[in-house]
């Protein structure tokens, strides 16, 4: 999708289950000899750890959330599985929630965590089909 302008982005975050814990210097060494593992090293631009819910959350996650309507009505157990106050139906779920962002810099979907990748991909192929062949007849 690169020839397109896609450009997809990682926010590590521990509020998840606490599943983040590393220290800035860890998170691409472990993600290269932990998990997943087997050498593995990022081909999209990984920042740097940070909160997406609540009091601290980075202005970014603000930003996508206000402008996306939540996915997901519950939470479900929140018992030490979720870290931060305070709770609002908007935010993130949990981890590999997954935000498009056209290219004008408006939010346009948002996916809960457990969309599987296909659908995600397939989403993001009719929004690019739209878009470009938007700009073909316009």
């Amino acid at each position: 999708m690169k020839p397109f302008g896609l450009t997809v982005l990682g926010f590590p975050c521990n509020q998840f289950g606490m599943q983040e814990p590393g220290k800035r210097h860890e998170i691409l060494p472990g993600l290269k000899h932990v998990r997943p593992g087997n050498g593995f090293v990022p081909n999209f631009l990984l920042f740097e750890k940070g909160a997406v819910n609540g009091k601290d959350e980075q202005e970014v996650y603000t930003f996508l959330k206000s402008s996306c309507p939540p996915v997901g009505g519950e939470f479900g157990n929140i018992i030490g599985r979720l870290f931060w106050e305070p709770l609002k139906m908007s935010d993130v779920k949990w981890n590999f929630e997954k935000f498009l962002v056209g290219p004008d810099g408006k939010p346009v979907m948002r996916w809960h965590p457990s969309v599987a990748v296909s659908e995600v991909r397939a989403d993001i192929r009719k929004y690019f089909l739209q878009l470009y062949t938007q700009d073909v007849f316009n």
